[in-house]
């Protein structure tokens, strides 16, 4: 098994990289994502608890299913169809407030079930989603950051 951790802290309010971090149906917004959208919404929030997202990179992909959604501190997700065939252990977005804005920290532990080669490919795919995680993170703190600037100088 891999595991990814990335963490960045983004100087933004917690319910603001929340929002964007849970918000799976605009994931397509994100470089590198070809499409995003909710397969099911989730039982008492469209992406909580029972949501499943489908996250279209390409000749990529990957179902997941959303648990412990917990406004606005992070979510748990799991894997559940991919291609290639991914096995996934657990997946984990943890967000906590501190001076210097939002700290985020993106687990997910996987490997690549593919006969002979999945052994080759777990790291390389390891690598390639520390990249995406540590993008997609890094392009939510430039957004926030352009909006909290167009706002401040409107005032």
């Amino acid at each position: 098994m891999e595991t990814i951790v990335v963490e960045r802290t983004i100087n933004a309010p917690i319910d603001q990289v929340f929002d964007l971090l849970s918000d799976h149906a605009n994931y397509k917004q994100f470089e590198g994502i070809r499409n995003s959208w909710l397969v099911k919404e989730g039982s008492e929030d469209p992406n909580g608890d029972g949501a499943i997202r489908r996250i279209d990179l390409g000749a990529v992909w990957f179902e997941e299913e959303i648990s412990n959604f917990s406004r606005p501190h992070g979510m748990d997700y799991r894997i559940l169809r991919s291609r290639p065939p991914i096995e996934h252990e657990s997946g984990r977005i943890q967000l906590r407030e501190t001076q210097e804005g939002t700290t985020v920290t993106w687990t997910s532990t996987f490997r690549v079930r593919l006969p002979l080669i999945g052994r080759v490919l777990s790291p390389m795919a390891a690598k390639a989603g520390t990249k995406a995680f540590g993008g997609l993170l890094k392009s939510i703190d430039r957004r926030l950051s352009e909006t909290a600037s167009r706002a401040d100088a409107r005032n």
